[in-house]
């Protein structure tokens, strides 16, 4: 958290295998916070334009989708579509609406895919209602959309995020490692 009160986000935190506990929960933990979020769909769907080109497949090609409302101190502070290749989340608990003990990212490395990669890209909007609505946000407000692709050691995306937070409670925090 900084020192204005907003949130600082990373995303080291979700992008390796957890032996046990919710990443989110403990981050926010960590900062004296509580981290909640709420499965409120999971399973398969048509893959949309922006999942299909990322995933490079068909558009409409069925994905699993595990959708989210992350909350902080009881507050929505984003909304997290998270995708999966239907050969490799289909039938798995990824398709269900369980919590998973260590995360999607432990399950995944469980099931043999292990992230080594991660692409990220931010973007600034204004909210369409349904997000405005799920964020208890003003209609004035913008928010960011954050993509996150993660490929494996032969370079295939394996997850992709699509990620809506109101711009004016975060900031986000890159840290990069030279050499």
């Amino acid at each position: 958290m900084s020192s204005s009160g907003d949130w600082i986000s990373t995303s080291m935190p979700y992008l390796t295998p957890r032996r046990s506990g919710d990443a989110w929960a403990a981050e926010a933990g960590a900062k004296g916070r509580s981290g909640t979020q709420r499965i409120v769909h999971a399973g398969e769907v048509p893959a949309p334009s922006v999942v299909a080109e990322l995933f490079g497949i068909v558009d409409g090609e069925p994905v699993v989708v595990r959708r989210r409302v992350i909350e902080l101190d009881g507050e929505p502070s984003e909304l997290t579509d998270t995708y999966y290749p239907a050969s490799i989340a289909r039938g798995s608990r990824l398709a269900g609406t369980a919590k998973i003990r260590g995360g999607a990212v432990t399950l995944l490395a469980e099931l043999g895919y292990t992230g080594v990669r991660v692409r990220e890209d931010v973007t600034a909007r204004m909210p369409g209602p349904e997000d405005r609505q799920a964020l208890r946000m003003a209609a004035d407000e913008p928010v960011l959309s954050l993509t996150r692709v993660t490929l494996d050691g032969e370079d295939r995306p394996i997850q992709v995020d699509l990620i809506t937070m109101p711009s004016h409670r975060q900031r986000l925090r890159y840290e990069i490692r030279i050499g």
